[in-house]
């Protein structure tokens, strides 16, 4: 589990951010976990601040070298 500040990779966008908070979504009648993370570096888009909110099994950690 992530902890609030913890900083993660987004595994298909190449995002990396902050995790600032969770949340849920309801997938096939089951509540899933999400995290919401502000985003520092958007490999694609180039925008920084902006809170994304996906499941939590799309994000792993990321150490910074």
């Amino acid at each position: 589990m992530f902890s609030i500040g913890d900083y993660v990779l987004h595994q298909k966008t190449g995002h990396i951010g902050k995790v600032i908070g969770y949340g849920h979504e309801i997938l096939n009648d089951v509540y899933t976990t999400t995290l919401k993370v502000l985003v520092d570096y958007a490999e694609t888009t180039g925008k920084r601040g902006v809170v994304e909110e996906d499941l939590y099994s799309a994000w792993v950690k990321w150490l910074s070298s």
